[in-house]
């Protein structure tokens, strides 16, 4: 069988072509649909939602964190794909023991490019890979956008206040759009009103997920940073690491002028 390695530099046995696919991580489904594996995709997660019309046939193995290993064991996959921030270590270690496992782990475009080109390879869709992950790339390349001295807090979460730090695939894509983060802090940290007032911050974009913000919930922050931007964020955009990425430019550059033009006119 030939090997694989992972993204955590793991070797990973493979069939020569994986028929049974299972995947842990809705970006990653969402990539395996667009490299036509329709048919080799047998379970994925509740969250998993693109293509919609697609994942209503598929087999749901609970979420990302709190996966059925009972049910995977049933369904007898030769793959399964994850990752090392969106799955639960102790599930993802004892699907190991069973079946192949293949870990992502992502923190920026780089690393996600590179994902994209190794899931094909290994998954048989190769030359579709490479085409995805080239065209990316020149997407990227095209924005180029240089720093336009906007701090930012990114919420993803209320009650408490959580916000994507430094080190995160989020934080990549807010530097792509010339932003700068406005919390140095690593991962995922809890913030209070207090610390949000203290950290100044330009601009604060409110994430479509995992808390989903809405506009109703823009007063809130008003009243703590009355001098601040406040907008609501499609945060698929910002922290899908598969083909979606393909969509994240031409998106980033519509919210780049309106932050830009928000700052003339204050």
């Amino acid at each position: 069988m030939p090997i694989y390695f992972d993204q955590l530099n793991r070797p990973v046995d493979l069939p020569s072509m994986s028929k049974r696919i299972i995947s842990l991580v809705p970006s990653q489904t969402e990539l395996l649909f667009d490299l036509g594996l329709d048919a080799e995709i047998i379970g994925l997660t509740k969250f998993c939602i693109h293509p919609r019309e697609k994942v209503k046939s598929k087999v749901k193995i609970g979420g990302t964190k709190t996966v059925n290993i009972n049910l995977i064991k049933k369904l007898h996959p030769d793959l399964i794909i994850g990752n090392k921030e969106e799955n639960e270590r102790s599930q993802v270690e004892e699907l190991m023991q069973s079946f192949p496992v293949w870990m992502s782990d992502i923190s920026d475009l780089e690393s996600a490019i590179d994902m994209i080109k190794r899931v094909g390879e290994l998954a048989g869709r190769k030359t579709e890979a490479n085409i995805l992950a080239q065209n990316i790339d020149s997407e990227f390349n095209r924005l180029n956008v240089p720093s336009c001295d906007l701090s930012v807090a990114y919420l993803i979460w209320r009650k408490p206040y959580i916000v994507a730090g430094k080190g995160t695939f989020i934080d990549a894509m807010l530097n792509k759009c010339g932003l700068t983060n406005a919390f140095d802090k690593e991962r995922y940290p809890e913030v209070t009103a207090e610390q949000l007032s203290v950290a100044k911050p330009d601009v604060i974009l409110l994430s479509s997920e995992p808390y989903p913000f809405k506009e109703k919930h823009i007063a809130e922050f008003k009243s703590l940073l009355p001098e601040a931007i406040i907008k609501l964020v499609d945060g698929e955009l910002f922290s899908w690491y598969g083909s979606r990425l393909l969509h994240a430019p031409d998106y980033f550059k519509i919210l780049i002028n309106e932050l830009k033009s928000a700052k003339s006119q204050k």
